[in-house]
């Protein structure tokens, strides 16, 4: 760290920090300064002193309250991260307190989360009781920014549609492997094909996940080298949705194939697998550096290889190397 930056560190101060926010939440000095237990002249002079060390106006003031600067509205956005990941901070130090020996924090799509975690994952708590993970469901190529910029040690993630340009490389080794399906009403016409070519698929409506989902480009990849349009007039964010909506008309869908058979009770729905090569995927633990993941990280990556090892050839089994985005 710089000296400057050190000299900034200091003249912020986390409490100003908590007021700030406060103010800015509730739109009122007075109503912070209620809500906070303070007097809401300590308030207003935290906050001009605040505004000194930032050099600059955080706050319009008026007689209905405040509104925020465009730099009050920058420094809001990092005061709530900064105090949020306190409060991480200090949740994860009480569990040590209570016999917990160490934290992974893993990042993954909803392909790998719904498929293949829940197993995977409470399988190695049994075995690790005392060793915390802490798992967000974030896109594929969100899941390679943060294991990138540090805030998750682990991704598992689909990493050939969200691969892209980037200065820092990222390992990864295999997890698991799926297929993706048409899934369409019973009653549907494609119903009783034992196969599809996805052209085929691009004459309907597509009822498709978030659009930057792996599956999602993946489709708006394959229209645009077929040169045709892709309808995807529905995007939901749950598989469950996806199942839903394609049950009740509105269009037919891409689902990895596990992921479908999970998905049984949900509406009167077939499969048709894609004869597509991209329709076959494989899923990839990501990390910076496999052999600098703290202990606990280690012992997960341990316990997650052997399950991928028989759905891999030989030649993909070692370390390779990935270009994470920018």
């Amino acid at each position: 760290m710089k000296s400057s930056e050190r000299s900034f560190a200091r003249r912020i101060d986390l409490t100003s920090l908590q007021l700030f926010v406060a103010v800015c939440e509730l739109g009122s000095i007075g109503r912070a300064a209620e809500r906070e237990f303070i007097a809401a002249s300590a308030v207003s002079k935290r906050l001009s002193d605040l505004e000194t060390a930032v050099d600059t106006a955080l706050l319009y003031r008026h007689s209905r309250g405040v509104t925020l600067t465009p730099a009050g509205e920058s420094l809001l956005h990092h005061a709530r991260t900064v105090l949020f990941g306190l409060e991480r901070m200090q949740g994860e130090l009480s569990e040590y307190a209570d016999g917990v020996r160490g934290h992974v924090r893993m990042h993954a799509n909803i392909s790998a989360i719904f498929q293949f975690l829940p197993e995977d994952l409470g399988a190695f708590a049994r075995e690790h009781s005392q060793i915390k993970i802490d798992l967000q469901e974030h896109l594929s190529s969100d899941v390679l920014h943060a294991v990138q910029e540090g805030a998750a040690d682990l991704g598992i993630c689909n990493i050939g549609m969200a691969n892209g340009g980037g200065a820092l490389e990222l390992q990864n080794r295999p997890y698991r492997a799926d297929n993706l399906v048409l899934v369409v009403p019973r009653a549907h016409e494609l119903s009783a094909l034992d196969a599809i070519n996805f052209e085929e698929v691009l004459d309907w409506d597509i009822v498709g996940l978030h659009a930057n989902s792996s599956i999602s480009l993946a489709m708006r990849a394959a229209a645009a080298a077929a040169g045709r349009p892709l309808r995807q007039r529905i995007q939901v964010t749950g598989l469950d949705a996806m199942c839903r909506m394609i049950d009740n008309g509105l269009g037919v869908g891409l689902l990895p194939d596990r992921a479908f058979a999970l998905m049984r009770g949900v509406g009167n729905l077939q499969a048709i697998p894609l004869t597509d090569a991209w329709a076959h995927r494989e899923l990839r633990v990501v990390a910076r550096d496999f052999d600098a993941l703290p202990v606990t990280a280690r012992l997960l990556v341990e316990h997650l290889a052997p399950r991928a090892a028989p759905q891999v050839p030989p030649a993909a089994a070692p370390d390779t190397k990935i270009q994470s985005p920018t």
